[in-house]
């Protein structure tokens, strides 16, 4: 990349190395960024799987979640500061290594508790490895072909859509459930090996000394925060360990807001805000995330436990889901250049949400087909979202500061992704319990029966089918008719749950027709990160 005049780096020239073999770069990234979407997508299509043999509970099985994009989300910003200070490839490269090792420790474990530590570690790799793919995207890619490669970036998420649970379903019909994890281990060798030879190592010349104070705080208060609204349906919501750790978290977070505002060297400068580019995209970012995570958490439990599809059978049926994505993430960027980011998002959004409020109309006898055109519907709208708003956040800032803004749109969609379980899970939990509490009034069930039945669908499912073979009189009716009761409170929790993120995606659809500018300032940032390349 050539200086400027001022000693700043120019926008990626095409008598660069990098840009030559950009396109390649691009698959590289992406295929890194796969292992990370792809280990969320297993772990739901598993989550049946998991519940019989870890018998984990409903917390837990949002913890498995929530543990690992927690982890992911809080260090986040702290790792982007470290890709622009020493190298992005080189925290792309100590990820990789993490995020395997952490993978290997998944698949060897033998209970639930033990899995939430390991899914931790992994999200520690995969917070180095998610803000440098996009940064490195946005320092190889000149200004007219980014938003094209950034759509196809965000297109990858829709690949890993179909390929997790497909994957998962084949896995875990051929082998154990820790084969979900051991898979991630060749595409991270792959990652190491193409990412050595070909990407360059771009970085900051100018990156300030790092905000550990700050990374404590975000950590911390996003800890406490999630944590109050997980455990919330059990403790219930205005218990005092509920409202402690809401106050715990909104406080540590205020603090973090605080000390961002005064810091002379802040992991998160709050100047970025004062662009409503960059602040109207990232909550559109955030809202759409919180819509998938928490409408997908659901709807690959209904597959399984509502309609009996096997993990592959559901596996399968998610590719309605998958496939629009990834055509119409990569096409969005053609419908910006048309008619602008504003329109596109805000569409994108409503179409989420008005997707998702047409899943009301699912029962427990409800078809394939009735669930397959809903989920295409939605995911346009995704597609739609996604990437112009991404394309918003890093065309926002300077080039020299790609790790900190990559970082910054990661974590939101980790924080939309880890809050959308969370409180879409907390809605199903509390609906589910009280239905199924009214269902096993005056049953024969014994108290140990009737708490497994409490704590998940899959638990009610298994005491029915234990309970038909019992043999007292009318133990096959009664279990039949508690696995329907069973299946008609679930269901009605999901719709509780959906209706919370239609709500979500509905608010996001506003915020973005409100307060997104229309187009790009045409005379961006000229600041670029100092990118070294070998001959």
């Amino acid at each position: 990349m050539a200086l400027s005049s001022d000693g700043a780096l120019s926008e990626p020239g095409r008598d660069d190395p990098a840009y030559a073999r950009r396109w390649a770069i691009l698959f590289v990234l992406c295929f890194s960024l796969l292992v990370i979407v792809l280990d969320n997508t297993i772990l739901n299509i598993a989550i049946p799987t998991i519940v019989r043999d870890l018998d984990a509970s409903n917390s837990q099985l949002q913890w498995m979640v929530d543990s690992y994009v927690l982890v992911f989300a809080g260090l986040l910003l702290t790792a982007g500061s470290l890709g622009d200070r020493f190298g992005r490839r080189g925290a792309l490269q100590v990820g990789f290594v993490l995020f395997g090792l952490g993978s290997i420790a998944s698949a060897l474990v033998d209970s639930a508790g033990q899995l939430i530590a390991t899914r931790a570690f992994m999200g520690i790799g995969a917070a180095f490895i998610m803000p440098a793919t996009l940064s490195i995207i946005t320092n190889v890619f000149p200004r007219e072909e980014r938003g094209r490669a950034i759509g196809v970036w965000a297109g990858t998420a829709g690949v890993a859509v179909a390929l997790g649970p497909l994957t998962g379903g084949f896995l875990l019909e051929h082998f154990y459930w820790g084969s979900i994890f051991l898979v991630n281990v060749p595409i991270v060798a792959f990652g190491l090996v193409c990412g050595w030879f070909l990407i360059p190592t771009s970085k900051d010349p100018s990156a300030p000394r790092l905000d550990l104070v700050g990374a404590a705080l975000s950590m911390a208060g996003l800890t406490a925060l999630l944590y109050g609204i997980i455990e919330a349906p059990d403790a219930g919501w205005t218990s005092g360990q509920s409202l402690g750790a809401f106050g715990i978290g909104a406080a540590l977070l205020g603090v973090f807001t605080a000390w961002e505002l005064r810091s002379d060297h802040p992991m998160l400068a709050m100047r970025f805000f004062r662009n409503p580019r960059f602040t109207a995209a990232s909550m559109s970012i955030t809202l759409v995330f919180f819509a998938m995570f928490g409408s997908i958490f659901v709807i690959t439990q209904y597959f399984q436990f509502v309609l009996g599809y096997s993990p592959l059978e559901a596996g399968v049926r998610l590719l309605p889901f998958a496939v629009p994505l990834m055509i119409t993430a990569p096409a969005s960027a053609l419908l910006v250049k048309q008619v602008g980011t504003k329109a596109v998002v805000a569409a994108g959004m409503a179409i989420v949400g008005v997707s998702l409020v047409l899943f009301l109309g699912l029962e427990i006898h409800s078809s394939y087909w009735q669930n397959a055109w809903r989920m295409a519907l939605m995911s346009i709208g995704m597609g739609l979202t996604m990437a112009p708003a991404t394309e918003s956040i890093m065309g926002s800032l300077p080039l020299a500061k790609a790790g900190v803004g990559s970082a910054v749109n990661d974590t939101l969609r980790q924080v939309g992704g880890a809050l959308g379980v969370a409180v879409v899970g907390s809605a199903l939990s509390s609906i589910y319990t009280r239905d199924i509490d009214d269902a096993l009034v005056g049953s024969p069930l014994p108290a140990d029966a009737q708490e497994a039945a409490r704590s998940s669908v899959g638990g009610a499912i298994a005491v029915a089918n234990q309970t038909g073979d019992m043999g007292f009189p009318g133990a096959a009716d009664f279990a039949a008719s508690f696995a329907d009761s069973a299946k008609e409170a679930f269901v009605t929790a999901m719709h509780a749950g959906i209706l919370v993120a239609a709500g979500v995606a509905i608010v996001g659809a506003f915020i973005a027709l409100i307060w997104l500018p229309a187009r790009a300032p045409d005379d961006p940032s000229p600041t670029v990160s100092r990118i070294e390349t070998r001959a």
